[in-house]
């Protein structure tokens, strides 16, 4: 038996906030492998989408080609407002909206914008193993000044890490330990 979604939403929060008619930033899960596709068809619909892509170089038996891969695999994020769900969630590889049980969670959007950073800035971004535990830093001076998250070796070398809560995804990009503090 289906539910009304409008009714589940009346009387929560995204009621009181107007997020059923107000854009916020959303995750969604899409099949495996799907997430160009549903950018795509997502972006025909004039819905806003943001897919993080990294260039990575493979090998096969007779070449090594840099090909081009969603950050995070099996996710894509939209700009939306949740009156839209029923036509996002048609779009074909899209899978559901995540959030807890059937309302859908918004996604920081300062934690996007220190992600679109980095993929801006045309440099080497990896998916970094997720972490809650760290120590917290902020990035004082350089290209990502302002930009929170972990310091973390890697290598060697000292890297900072975001981590998308509702996703629990992390990205990770090399920095000098000296361009960060801690934060209190």
């Amino acid at each position: 038996m289906k539910r009304d979604i409008a009714a589940e939403i009346a009387g929560t929060e995204f009621a009181e906030h107007d997020l059923f008619v107000r854009p916020a930033w959303y995750a969604l899960h899409t099949r495996s492998r799907h997430e160009k596709v549903a950018e795509d068809l997502l972006t025909r619909k004039k819905i806003e989408t943001f897919l993080p892509l990294r260039n990575i170089k493979r090998r096969w038996s007779d070449r090594v080609k840099e090909i081009s891969e969603p950050l995070f695999k099996g996710y894509v994020f939209v700009h939306a407002p949740l009156v839209r769900r029923v036509e996002i969630l048609q779009t074909k590889g899209v899978v559901r909206f995540i959030g807890f049980g059937r309302i859908p969670s918004t996604v920081s959007e300062n934690e996007l914008n220190a992600l679109r950073r980095f993929i801006d800035e045309n440099i080497a971004v990896d998916p970094f193993p997720y972490l809650k535990e760290g120590e917290r830093v902020v990035v004082r001076s350089g290209p990502f000044q302002g930009v929170q998250g972990f310091l973390v070796c890697k290598k060697n070398k000292y890297r900072l890490v975001i981590s998308l809560d509702l996703i629990t995804q992390s990205a990770s990009i090399e920095i000098d330990s000296a361009a960060v503090e801690p934060l209190y």
